[in-house]
């Protein structure tokens, strides 16, 4: 392992040189990787290509086994960096036995923020969440449902960065744009999104920049206009598509 150093304080994340194995099989190598604050930066990669690896690198759940990582210049084991983090993992299942409201006031609880009723039910009309679920317990719950309570819970939050992993998974067309909307809300308010998605449409409309994360290695850092006019492809899905085939070694 490197020896830790302070990072740039202006930049919400960034990732040095950083690598991760599971026992000895290498998952990502050498990543570089630097977010700009208040912007909406996207992950896209196949199926076992290290993206949920990155992510649980980044939040401490995965030593690597080189490289830095900091949260607004500190090293992301500080509390500090802690503190201005929220995440939503891609597979949410929040606790059977709370009521929705009683979620978001935990939530908010280990941030140290104030809970607000009236603000929490109007973050649920935001997301077409039925606001009279907010009583019940979870598992009366839909799982278009829990998801926006998941992301209640992160976004209310009010952290200056933001972890979604498939933050549309499981979402219906209106949910899907009311939770786009949402995020380029949150971006205006000078937060920063790093999101992972397999829905590269919803990339293409809201992602300031992305990443193609391919074999491990990172082979793509731009716009998404940049990538479909580098390929001569009309939609994102396509222009990553064929990045990979021609541009990215596995």
């Amino acid at each position: 392992m490197t020896k830790q150093r302070d990072g740039d304080v202006s930049s919400p994340l960034i990732l040095k040189d950083v690598s991760v194995s599971y026992t000895d099989i290498p998952v990502i190598e050498d990543i570089n990787l630097e977010l700009c604050g208040g912007e909406i930066f996207g992950l896209m990669g196949l199926n076992g290509a290290g993206k949920t690896t990155m992510i649980k690198a980044v939040l401490g759940l995965r030593r690597q086994r080189d490289g830095d990582i900091f949260i607004f210049g500190k090293d992301k084991t500080s509390q500090e960096s802690k503190a201005k983090l929220a995440y939503l993992p891609e597979k949410f299942e929040p606790p059977w036995f709370l009521t929705g409201m009683e979620f978001i006031k935990f939530s908010l609880e280990l941030y140290k923020r104030p809970f607000n009723r009236q603000d929490v039910i109007e973050t649920a009309h935001k997301l077409a969440l039925d606001t009279q679920a907010l009583d019940r317990r979870m598992h009366t719950y839909s799982k278009g449902m829990r998801q926006k309570l998941g992301l209640m819970g992160t976004l209310l939050t009010g952290c200056s960065l933001f972890i979604l992993d498939e933050p549309m998974s499981g979402l219906d067309p209106q949910a899907r744009a009311l939770v786009k909307r949402m995020i380029l809300d949150i971006r205006s308010h000078e937060r920063t999104i790093f999101l992972s998605s397999h829905i590269l449409a919803d990339m293409d409309e809201i992602c300031d920049r992305v990443a193609i994360l391919h074999g491990g290695k990172i082979c793509y850092i731009g716009t998404p206009d940049e990538l479909k006019k580098r390929t001569n492809k009309g939609y994102l899905e396509q222009a990553y598509l064929e990045f990979i085939e021609q541009y990215c070694l596995v």
